[in-house]
């Protein structure tokens, strides 16, 4: 199954992706509206991924009803996958506020031509003799989700490393190892030091 929001018969016939691929995807061909037309379908998806991600985690968290209404309202240009995300920092986080902040920024600025990231996928499938690796696509956008997880969490806990660490259910070396990983720059509070001095 391969999804896109890209009409692939007029981008295969403007050279910009590969026939070869076209015809051996072009099997069924389902439209879905976008999650934009269908509104009235977030609450209930909003639940599922909630009960989905608190029996992942352990957790309990729920998406309070200003959230709800936030997530009615977004556009959602990456509909489905882009919900279920945002669902998933909420239980990840422990809060909605970040996240809630976050769409309440997007509605102001309106909708995004592009998304992140769809640049470099445009261009390796605009070539027609790129080669073309999901899994490689897959590993980006993970390890991209799990930046931000981990700055969210840093920044919310004032980069408190022992206690980020237990909000993300990993250790504390695990943690340390991640944040070089990422690139994140680390920024030290006093008793984050003192802590560290004490664990060493």
């Amino acid at each position: 199954i391969a999804a896109t929001n890209r009409d692939l018969e007029a981008s295969m016939r403007a050279h910009q992706f590969r026939e070869d691929l076209y015809y051996r995807l072009n099997v069924i061909e389902i439209r879905i509206p976008p999650l934009r037309e269908r509104r009235e379908e977030v609450p209930g998806l909003v639940d599922f991924f909630l009960k989905k991600f608190n029996a992942q985690y352990g957790r309990a968290v729920d998406v309070p009803a200003d959230t709800m209404r936030v997530f009615v309202d977004y556009h959602w240009p990456g509909n489905i996958r882009e919900l279920e995300n945002a669902v998933k920092r909420v239980v990840v986080l422990g809060t909605a506020r970040p996240v809630h902040t976050e769409i309440v920024g997007n509605i102001n600025r309106g909708p995004r031509v592009t998304m992140p990231g769809a640049p470099t996928v445009a261009a390796a499938v605009a070539s027609p003799d790129a080669p073309i690796s999901l899994k490689e696509i897959a590993r980006q956008a993970a390890r991209e989700a799990e930046r931000v997880a981990i700055k969210e969490v840093l920044d919310r806990v004032h980069w408190n490393r022992a206690k980020a660490a237990r909000l993300l259910q990993i250790s504390y070396k695990a943690l340390l190892y991640k944040i070089v990983q990422c690139g994140l720059v680390v920024q030290e509070t006093e008793p984050e030091k003192q802590k560290e001095v004490i664990a060493s």
